[in-house]
C-alpha cells in the first residue's frame, strides 16, 4: 500500500502542476474476483490525493470491456484531467478510444499486455505504463535460469495453458540459444492430487533442475511428490508461486523468478 500510495501521489503532484484545478480520474475493479485490488487502488489514490490536495473521481470498471467502456464515459463527462488506474487488459482496451477521442491522458498502474504500448504508434492511444510488461517475466526466467543452469541436468514442463506455454517456451528457446538442451520436454497434466507419473518420467531422465510453467499448487505437488521418491529435483516457476499458503507447501529450495515484495525489500524508515 505504501509503494501505491507514494506512486500515486507522485503522479496526482505532476498532474497538479500542469493543471491548477486538476480532477484526477481513478479506474479500479470495485467489484467481481478482482475488487480486493481495486479497494487497494481506491485506498492508495484517497491518501495520495489529500496529501497533493488533488480531487479524485473514483469509477468501477469490474475489469470488463463494458465497464472500461462506461468508465470512461464517465470521466469524459467529468471533464477529468488524467486517469489512473486499469488492472484488466479488456477494461483499459475498451476505455482509451473514448478517453483518446477526449484527449485525456492514461497512466496505468497494473495491465501487462505487452500490445498495449507497443501498438501506442499505430493506435494513437495516450496510454503510459507503470508495471512490468508481460514478457519482462518470460524474458527473466530465460536470463536467469540460462546462466543459473548451464551447467545443469534440467526439464522444461508446462501445463498448456497459454501463459504456461509462452513462459517456458521462451526458456527453452533461450536455453538452445545459449547451446543448452534440456534432458526433458512436455506438457504436464495441471489440478491432480498427485504427480507421481511425471515425476517418475524426469527422474529417469537424470533432470535435477525442472522449470514448470503452472500454477503454484502444482509445482508444490511436484516438489512433495519428488521429495517422497528420493528424486533429488528443484523446481523452478514464475510469479504464479506467489499465492497463498495451499494444503501442500512449497518444497525446500524451491526458487520464484518474480519482482520482490515491497515489504521485503522498502527501508521502513521511508
Amino acid at each position: 500500500m505504501r509503494l501505491l500510495t507514494t506512486t500515486l501521489a507522485a503522479l496526482l503532484w505532476l498532474a497538479a502542476s500542469v493543471h491548477a484545478e486538476t480532477l484526477v480520474g481513478v479506474a479500479a475493479p470495485l467489484s467481481g474476483p478482482s475488487a480486493i485490488l481495486g479497494k487497494q487502488i481506491e485506498a492508495g489514490t484517497a491518501l495520495a490525493a489529500e496529501a497533493e490536495g488533488v480531487a479524485v473521481q473514483t469509477v468501477d470498471d469490474a475489469c470488463t470491456a463494458d465497464g472500461g467502456a462506461a468508465a470512461a464515459r464517465q470521466f469524459v463527462d467529468a471533464k477529468v484531467n488524467i486517469v489512473v488506474g486499469f488492472l484488466c487488459t479488456e477494461a483499459i482496451e475498451a476505455a482509451l478510444p473514448i478517453l483518446k477521442d477526449a484527449n485525456i491522458p492514461v497512466i496505468a498502474i497494473g495491465v501487462r499486455t505487452e500490445s498495449l504500448t507497443d501498438r501506442r504508434a499505430k493506435t494513437g492511444w495516450p496510454v503510459y505504463r507503470l508495471g512490468p510488461r508481460g514478457d519482462d517475466e518470460r524474458n527473466a526466467v530465460a536470463t536467469i535460469l540460462t546462466r543459473l543452469w548451464q551447467n545443469e541436468l534440467f526439464a522444461v514442463i508446462d501445463d498448456g495453458t497459454i501463459y504456461g506455454r509462452e513462459i517456458a517456451e521462451t526458456f527453452r528457446a533461450a536455453a538452445e540459444q545459449a547451446a543448452l538442451k534440456p534432458v526433458f520436454v512436455d506438457t504436464f497434466r495441471p489440478q491432480l492430487d498427485n504427480q507421481i507419473g511425471l515425476i517418475g518420467r524426469l527422474k529417469k531422465a537424470g533432470a535435477t533442475k525442472v522449470f514448470a510453467g503452472g500454477d503454484g499448487d502444482d509445482i508444490a505437488i511436484m516438489g512433495r511428490d519428488a521429495a517422497s521418491l528420493n528424486a533429488g529435483i528443484t523446481f523452478a516457476g514464475g510469479e504464479t508461486l506467489r499465492t497463498p499458503p495451499g494444503d501442500v507447501p512449497y518444497a525446500a529450495g524451491t526458487l520464484m523468478i518474480a519482482l520482490p515484495e515491497w515489504a521485503e525489500v522498502a527501508d521502513p524508515k521511508v
